[in-house]
């Protein structure tokens, strides 16, 4: 994947504050599509008029977010769009979680049409392979064609309490995060070889005995844990001294963290 293209940060606070910046509604949107997870098209049933219809669907991305698919016309889903094109593409957040309703999910309303256009479709041919290697095997059968879907509207779930809907404009001015291709490594790492560094924050910015801290989410103006204390899970919210980029700048903010938590208790 090509790297995103670098944010405009928003106003920054230091991690004790109480009102931790975010990344707004439509870059975390960006973010989830752009990293994948799961994903279903639910198109409008041909055989039965007016019921969805849903199918398992990988897809691709151009410049402005919107997905692509490859599909068969022997499909139905394809036969399917043809007919009406009006469809969904139901993406969800990649987890661990027992509980999947934590997860980030997004849906994508719009129209899905054929690419026609043969300089377009070979700009989306090669994105589309960036991100699904395995449809070279398929890719130039003969009844597979790229359609695109055309964004109408868009509603994000982020977790629990967060979600609302998002305008195409909004969406699409919008970047994935610069720390998308690195998050899973930087969770893996502070999660396996500094837990002790979390249950320091969760106490010092937060006054949390921590049994137990783990580092669920990161993004370039913070990341969140999930605390476990005697009186149960709780959540944080911490900003970097600055924001972030990449994986070394995340590594030297939270060193900085933990040395000024060191020195201010010494």
């Amino acid at each position: 994947m090509n790297k995103p293209e670098k944010t405009t940060s928003h106003a920054h606070a230091p991690g004790p504050s109480s009102d931790v910046p975010e990344p707004i509604l439509a870059e975390r949107a960006r973010t989830l599509v752009y990293q994948g997870g799961q994903s279903t098209l639910a198109t409008v049933s041909r055989k039965h008029p007016g019921y969805p219809f849903g199918s398992l669907m990988p897809y691709g991305l151009t410049e402005d977010g919107e997905p692509t698919i490859l599909i068969s016309s022997m499909a139905m889903h394809t036969q399917n769009v043809l007919a009406d094109p009006r469809s969904t593409l139901l993406v969800v957040q990649a987890t661990d979680e027992e509980n999947s309703l934590g997860a980030g999910r997004i849906s994508l309303m719009g129209e899905v049409h054929l690419i026609e256009d043969e300089a377009e479709r070979d700009i989306v041919a090669q994105a589309y392979l960036a991100r699904n290697p395995h449809a070279q095997n398929w890719v130039h059968f003969g009844d597979f064609r790229f359609f695109q879907l055309r964004i109408v509207d868009i509603y994000l779930v982020a977790g629990f309490g967060v979600m609302g809907w998002i305008t195409t404009d909004e969406y699409k001015s919008a970047r994935p995060d610069p720390l998308a291709d690195f998050a899973v490594g930087i969770l893996q790492h502070m999660n396996e070889d500094h837990r002790d560094s979390l249950k320091l924050f969760a106490s010092h910015y937060r006054n949390l005995a921590a049994l137990d801290a783990e580092m669920v989410s990161v993004d370039r103006l913070g990341f969140n844990v999930r605390v476990s204390t005697d009186d149960g899970m709780k959540g944080m919210r911490l900003a970097y001294p600055q924001p972030a980029e990449t994986a070394d700048e995340v590594r030297r903010a939270l060193v900085a963290m933990v040395k000024s938590i060191r020195n201010t208790e010494s």
